[in-house]
């Protein structure tokens, strides 16, 4: 390695043909640059040009030279690369754990964005609720958690929060479309279309409800938060999700406004992994990718 920038100085004077034209083309005065060229000759044991009066060129000795440099170079180029792979940069595995709500729009986009810079590295992605996505991480069956309101956090390190308050969805041709504070007792007034127990919106809602001496009765309860932004397009009914899975750009059939504060606090929604793990280095980067894009979101 120590003499790869001789190996360059020397391509110079092979490509230049004199001394002086390489000085120019490297930045060197002539002097520094023979000098360097000397020193190597009598580390190597032998002359590698021939010094003529017009200029200089390669000895036999010197053209053996070029075909180690040349070797040596592309040797480097492929040990380099092994690397890259071993460390993750270019191949590996990144498995993650979230909620349904990251599905339709940010983990996509985001595996996307670092597969367009990594295409060697594949991902999983486990669909879990909030206690399974902390159960992944114990087990190192993900990597990585995505995951709104998380039950223990006890072996949960947190990389970053995301502030997310629950949203109403409904179509956009509901009353509630001109809310300017949408309230719970708003949404009682239509049927429901909960998620499950089991997920973090739910346990906001069914506390809140709680607070206030209601119980909710929904007509239609479901893991999957696909058919809560379908369904509520066949009934004038209301679901509830996190804005980072919503898109009305996307949805021109449905809306959706955040329930006041006075009802339902604010929830979170933590990127973590395995408390005390070293992450593989694709999974690692990938995390820092998601907290760069989480950091984003919330300036938004």
């Amino acid at each position: 390695m120590k003499y790869l920038k001789t190996f360059e100085l020397i391509e110079a004077v092979v490509r230049a043909g004199s001394i002086r034209k390489a000085a120019e083309d490297t930045n060197l005065t002539a002097s520094a640059l023979n000098r360097r060229i000397q020193n190597f000759e009598q580390e190597f044991g032998w002359p590698i040009f021939e010094r003529l009066p017009r200029g200089m060129r390669l000895n036999p000795a010197g053209e053996l030279l070029m075909q180690h440099i040349g070797l040596q170079r592309t040797d480097l180029a492929r040990v380099q690369s092994q690397v890259a792979d071993l460390s993750g940069q270019r191949r590996g595995h990144v498995s993650i754990a979230c909620s349904q709500a990251l599905l339709p729009y940010f983990i996509p986009e985001q595996i996307a964005i670092y597969r367009a810079e990594h295409p060697g590295v594949s991902f999983s992605v486990n669909i879990r609720d909030r206690a399974q996505a902390e159960e992944d991480l114990a087990s190192f069956s993900s990597d990585l958690a995505l995951v709104f309101e998380p039950v223990h956090l006890v072996n949960f390190e947190v990389l970053y929060t995301l502030p997310q308050p629950v949203h109403a969805v409904f179509r956009n041709d509901s009353v509630l479309a001109s809310k300017t504070e949408l309230r719970l007792r708003d949404c009682l007034t239509h049927p429901l279309v909960l998620p499950a127990t089991a997920y973090g919106v739910r346990s906001l809602l069914d506390t809140a409800a709680a607070l206030k001496g209601q119980t909710l009765a929904p007509i239609l309860e479901t893991e999957s938060f696909d058919l809560i932004r379908h369904y509520v397009t066949r009934e004038n009914a209301v679901g509830f999700q996190i804005p980072i899975g919503l898109s009305t750009a996307e949805q021109n059939s449905i809306a959706h406004l955040p329930l006041s504060e006075r009802d339902i606090p604010v929830g979170r929604l933590l990127l973590g992994q395995m408390k005390g793990r070293t992450l593989p280095v694709a999974s690692s980067k990938f995390g820092q990718q998601l907290v760069a894009a989480l950091a984003k979101l919330a300036k938004q």
